[in-house]
């Protein structure tokens, strides 16, 4: 079972179209470019909003675009937003349960951390601090030294075209038939 799901995944792959694309990109966009479902990611950016990772602009161009720059946006920031605090294990204390110790355990079996939990947690901290060590700039970078030069404008002009081509924002009037 994965700690971090699909929204997570979903998250950070619409983040890295804003890192290069200054004018706001809106969330059915960013759903239709990456085939992801739009009302999962119309609820995701909000909270990514809330966290202060992207902020909203209203209107016919409008969208979500990034807060601060992508280099002081940790993969950590985007996980918790999204996610909320996950730890990475959650000990039982079963330590205590061992049928050799009857309905009291000894004392040395439960004094200090359990050595299983202190592996997990251990690695917890790895996690975490790679996370927090790792940007939106760095893996935005990742993207460009794979990607074909043209990438990147194709990228850009797509999102310039539907962002000219949204409706004029004028609610469509039904046509009335006059009553006979």
């Amino acid at each position: 079972m994965a700690l971090y799901g699909a929204s997570t995944e979903y998250v950070l792959h619409s983040l890295l179209w804003l890192v290069d694309h200054p004018e706001p990109v809106s969330s059915l966009d960013l759903a239709q470019m990456q085939g992801i479902p739009p009302a999962f990611m119309a609820k995701l950016l909000p909270r990514l909003e809330k966290a202060g990772l992207v902020r909203a602009a209203e209107g016919l161009r409008g969208g979500y675009q990034l807060a601060r720059p992508a280099g002081q946006v940790s993969v950590l920031d985007v996980v918790e937003a999204t996610e909320g605090r996950k730890t990475l294990f959650n000990c039982q204390e079963i330590r205590g349960r061992c049928a050799l110790f009857g309905q009291t355990p000894p004392e040395w079996a439960q004094r200090g951390v359990c050595s299983i939990h202190a592996a997990m947690l251990r690695a917890e901290q790895a996690m975490r601090a790679e996370l927090a060590q790792t940007t939106l700039a760095d893996l935005a970078q990742g993207v460009r030294n794979k990607a074909p030069t043209a990438f990147a404008d194709e990228a850009r002009l797509w999102f310039e075209e539907r962002a000219k081509t949204r409706k004029t924002g004028r609610v469509r009037q039904k046509k009335r038939t006059a009553a006979p």
